[in-house]
């Protein structure tokens, strides 16, 4: 068996509010985005978020994509650049390092294929991706949380794989958020209590997130240009 799946990335302003997505099919997709960033991270981080979703599995992967740089980063200049450690052939450094890194690890023992396919031209996965990734971009552009979709559930209704931006929530959540509820928290909420007297030693706390709340964590995050650390100690 083969999983077919199309992944595409959108922004508003490239740099601006930007979206991904992957689609499979109606029962299993997934999109999200961030406050800021290019058109090829949201291209590069929908590929990696498909391969996370997926791993595990022993079909192979064959990924619609219609960014010829996506395609030619992953499977013609990445072995080139890792020997150069990340650079290119001009000795600068190799742009969305951070993303094609992660991408090195999740191709690694996988069955993959990249099929180019030209975008808004009719292909039914390209064009459900897309949707979804523009719906996405604009939802950061209006603050509000995007349709992050139900991730990918596998055969049977069985969730084969879940990661940070796919997993599974309840049927609850699957109804959009209200508008007016605020993406992020208010400038006040992740202030409050930085000024308290530190505790004379440091105490470890352990938190399990659902994978809607850590994408929103991590978009809180990238909003105020800090790490998901620092956006939990302002938060609690």
């Amino acid at each position: 068996m083969t999983i077919t799946a199309a992944a595409d990335g959108s922004a508003l302003g490239n740099p601006g509010p930007n979206g991904w997505a992957w689609y499979i099919d109606d029962e299993n997709w997934a999109a999200g985005g961030s406050p800021h960033g290019t058109n090829n991270q949201g291209e590069l981080q929908a590929v990696l978020e498909l391969l996370r979703a997926t791993a595990g599995r022993d079909e192979k992967l064959v990924i619609e994509c219609d960014s010829k740089y996506v395609i030619d980063s992953i499977t013609k200049w990445m072995p080139g650049w890792k020997r150069k450690g990340w650079r290119k052939s001009d000795g600068g450094p190799v742009l969305n390092r951070e993303l094609m890194e992660a991408l090195d690890v999740e191709i690694r023992g996988r069955d993959i294929e990249f099929q180019w396919v030209k975008g808004h031209a009719g292909h039914p996965l390209n064009e459900a991706a897309d949707e979804r990734a523009n719906a996405a971009a604009k939802a950061y552009q209006q603050k509000i949380e995007p349709r992050r979709g139900p991730g990918f559930v596998g055969d049977g209704g069985a969730v084969a794989a879940v990661t940070d931006a796919t997993r599974p929530r309840p049927s609850a959540a699957s109804v959009p958020r209200s508008a007016t509820e605020p993406l992020w928290a208010a400038a006040s909420d992740l202030l409050d209590g930085l000024d308290s007297p530190a505790a004379s030693a440091p105490v470890e706390l352990r938190l399990m997130l659902s994978g809607d709340e850590h994408a929103r964590l991590r978009d809180r995050a990238a909003a105020q240009g800090i790490s998901l650390e620092e956006a939990l100690r302002r938060l609690i």
